[in-house]
This record gives structure tokens, C-alpha cells and sequence, in this order.
């Protein structure tokens, strides 16, 4: 694989442990002082890039995809993107469940509208951008299975071969979705971490681009574009808080550094509180920010829970994720698997969102917050749904609690049976 050119307005990649920078091609992923978990965050040069883009060149741009935003991504000019209409999802206000949660305003950006369903696509179709810029003729990833299948679905749009490793135990929704765009799959018998070590293993033995999440540093960039597109579909109005399901760390550590980006280049005047939202049984985070703790020293958890896309026993991009919290001023907040199982059915009744159960977790993770006085009704909120029901539909089933009746293809069948689910309903 052949080092990575570096765009001219990347100044730099800053090890987010020891501060030392490095130019893009001088390493390949991380800081060499610090192995795996020495990530790197990308830096810029915001008086160049201010100079391409802003809320008004913005204002005229006519694409409806992520790539409006190209002069913010760490990407060549010639680089072509996947052919797959990746970003610019819709954001919508609530005021049914606003009302329900004692709030003014709240907002669902939808992201289980990415080609593949899942907010992972932003970061996969820069990843296929970069393993190109690399030269390298086979891309890989571990993944619980939104990262695998966005992978696998930007691949196939660009043409590219790729080598997925997902734990034996992931839904056969997203395992069906890697199969039919053409990958390489292989289950592993173990838990995320166990895939993740393979994975870095294999990437390393033959010479794979890596897109492995709190590795790569070039996947958070990715992701902050849904941050972009929250500021701009408000009207350039900074949110008071984002809640966000949070396992590996990548996606709210992306959120941050897009806030960050707008707030270097001064399209807003703040930064929004970052919640983060965390299963009980995969809440190392949430555990590491109320012990004051360092996350990269704290050890690792055995991870379970229903949200299996939230599922991490040892966060990847932990650092990066608790520092969006702390630094914003926000949360880490603790839900059950019956919470977010709960907030499936009440987000799609209330919004019309379909989602999985990470994609729900902010739902629970805001009522959480409510209880516990962490916003006031007057704040602007917004929920980041990550990822489709569909890739989930049996934990939709066990959420929902109930089965279709069978009848007879008459109206007195259907009288009878609906007049048996009044009584039911009245007793």
C-alpha cells in the first residue's frame, strides 16, 4: 500500500495522547509511540478552507449529498467519491414528542436513510476515498454490522473489493446485507473485540486498508458531517444539546470535531452539549466519566446488551469520546435494554422513524435526562438516529410485544376481531 498524499488544507495528524503531529504518509493510522491507542485527529488549515466554503457558497450549492461539504473532508480534489447518494438526510421536528418528554422543541436527524441504513455510510464512503489515495487493492473492517454493511455497500458502488469480520453473533439482517453487496465475510466466534484484534492482525499480515472505527483516523471525519448538516438544516442555529448512542466512540467523537470545525471557522457561536448514551451492559464510558477516570487506563468490560451496535466491551476512539463529553459540558447517561427497546415503537408512533435498537437509545437516553433535571424544557434538543429498524426486526418484534391477528378473509371475521380487541383493551 502506497502512502497517502496529503490534501493542502490538512496540515497535520495530532496524536490525541501525546500531542506530537504527524503529515499524512509519515504513518499509517496511529501514533507510532503509542501503538493502537495512540489515535490521531486531522488538522486543519481554517483560513484556506474558509476561503472555499461557507454558509453562503453553501446556501447556493445545489448538492444534496455529504460531499457539499467537501473542502471541510480530508480528501484530494480528484478523488472520486462512491456513487451512492451518501448524507443530507432529513432532520425533523417533533412536537408530539416534545410535548411527551415536557420539552419546547426537539428535532430526529435520520440517518436510517443512508443507502445502507446506517449513519456508518459517511464514514465508509471517505474510507473507500482514502484507500484509494493509498493505492490499496483491498479494504477491511470489524464491525457489529452497520460499519461491515456501509462498508461493503460503498465498495460495490466504487468497485472495490473488501474483507469483513463481524462477530458470530450479529442480526442476520446486516450479515444478509454484506452478502448481497459482494463481500468477503467471515463470522468470527467471539465478541466485537475479538473481531477488531483479528482484524488489525489481518490488515497488518497482507497489506489491507484498514477502516476500522477509533483506528483509522479519517472515520470521524466522516461522521462529522452529520453535525454540518444539524447547524445548516437549522438555519446555522447551534442546538443546546445532541444525543447520540455511543459504543465504539467514533460517532460522537465526530460530532465534536464537526462542531469544532464550524466553530473554528465561525458559523456558530457555541458548541452543543454532547449525551452520550450507553446500554447497562456496555457502559464503560459511562462508567469511566463518573469515576473521574483516564478511559485509556481503565479497564476494559464484558459487553451485552440487545443494542448491538452500541455493544463495546473496550471503546476504540474512548479517548476522543469522553473529551467530547467533558468538553462540552454534557453527559454519559446509563440506560436498560427494556428502555431502548421501549423507545422503538415510541419513536416510529411519534416520528415516523424506524429504528434499531442503538438507533432508539437517545430516545431513552433523553428521557433519562429529563428525569434526572440534566435539560431544561426550553432547550433545543435533537436525537441522532443511527441506524434502520430494519437491520434489527426481531428486537422490533420483542419491543413491540404483540402479534398481527390471523382472520378469515370476511367482514364478520374482522368485526369479531375488532370488537374482541375493544374488550380487550377496555379490561
Amino acid at each position: 500500500m502506497n502512502k497517502t498524499p496529503r490534501p493542502d488544507h490538512v496540515t497535520g495528524m495530532r496524536c490525541t495522547i501525546c500531542g506530537k503531529t504527524y503529515l499524512p504518509g509519515e504513518v499509517d493510522y496511529v501514533c507510532p509511540d503509542h501503538g493502537n491507542e495512540g489515535i490521531l485527529d486531522i488538522q486543519y488549515d481554517y483560513d484556506a478552507i474558509g476561503r472555499q466554503i461557507s454558509p453562503q457558497t453553501l446556501a447556493r450549492d445545489k448538492t444534496c449529498s455529504q460531499w457539499r461539504y467537501r473542502p471541510l473532508l480530508p480528501v484530494l480534489p480528484e478523488t472520486p467519491a462512491p456513487a451512492a447518494a451518501v448524507g443530507w438526510t432529513p432532520l425533523y421536528e417533533s412536537p408530539r414528542l416534545a410535548s411527551a418528554l415536557r420539552l419546547d422543541t426537539l428535532f430526529v436527524k435520520d440517518d436510517s436513510r443512508q443507502p445502507t441504513g446506517s449513519l456508518k455510510d459517511r464514514a465508509s464512503a471517505l474510507a473507500v476515498m482514502k484507500a484509494r489515495e493509498a493505492g490499496a487493492d483491498m479494504i477491511t473492517t470489524a464491525s457489529t454490522g452497520n460499519a461491515a454493511a456501509a462498508l461493503a455497500g460503498m465498495c460495490a458502488a466504487s468497485d472495490m473489493p473488501c474483507t469483513i469480520f463481524v462477530p458470530r453473533s450479529a442480526p442476520r439482517a446486516k450479515v444478509a446485507q454484506l452478502l448481497a453487496y459482494g463481500a468477503r465475510v467471515f463470522l468470527v466466534d467471539g465478541s466485537y473485540d475479538d473481531a477488531f484484534e483479528l482484524c488489525l492482525k489481518a490488515a497488518a499480515e497482507y497489506g489491507w486498508y484498514n477502516r476500522n472505527t477509533g483506528f483509522n483516523p479519517y472515520m470521524a471525519e466522516g461522521k462529522k458531517t452529520a453535525a454540518f448538516e444539524i447547524c445548516e438544516q437549522l438555519d446555522w442555529r447551534c442546538p443546546d444539546a445532541v444525543f447520540v448512542g455511543v459504543g465504539d466512540g467514533c460517532i460522537i467523537s465526530g460530532l465534536h470535531k464537526g462542531f469544532l470545525d464550524m466553530y473554528r471557522l465561525g458559523w456558530i457561536d457555541r458548541l452543543p452539549r454532547l449525551m452520550g448514551v450507553q446500554a447497562e451492559g456496555s457502559d464503560f464510558l459511562y462508567r469511566c466519566w463518573k469515576a473521574g477516570a483516564d478511559p485509556v487506563t481503565f479497564p476494559a468490560i464484558r459487553a451485552h446488551t440487545v443494542a448491538d451496535s452500541i455493544s463495546a466491551g473496550l471503546p476504540r476512539d474512548r479517548k476522543k469520546a469522553m473529551e467530547s463529553v467533558t468538553d462540552t459540558g454534557g453527559a454519559f447517561l446509563r440506560v436498560s435494554d427494556e428502555a431502548i427497546l421501549q423507545a422503538i415503537p415510541e419513536l416510529a408512533r411519534a416520528t415516523g422513524v424506524f429504528a434499531e435498537p442503538a438507533g432508539a437509545s437517545p430516545l431513552a437516553g433523553l428521557h433519562a435526562a429529563v428525569d434526572q433535571g440534566l435539560v431544561r424544557s426550553d432547550a433545543v434538543c435533537v436525537l441522532l438516529v443511527t441506524g434502520s429498524g430494519l437491520k434489527d426486526v426481531d428486537a422490533t418484534i420483542r419491543a413491540c410485544a404483540a402479534e398481527p391477528r390471523v382472520i378469515a378473509p370476511t367482514l364478520d371475521a374482522l368485526d369479531k376481531a375488532m370488537n374482541t380487541a375493544t374488550r380487550n383493551q377496555e379490561s
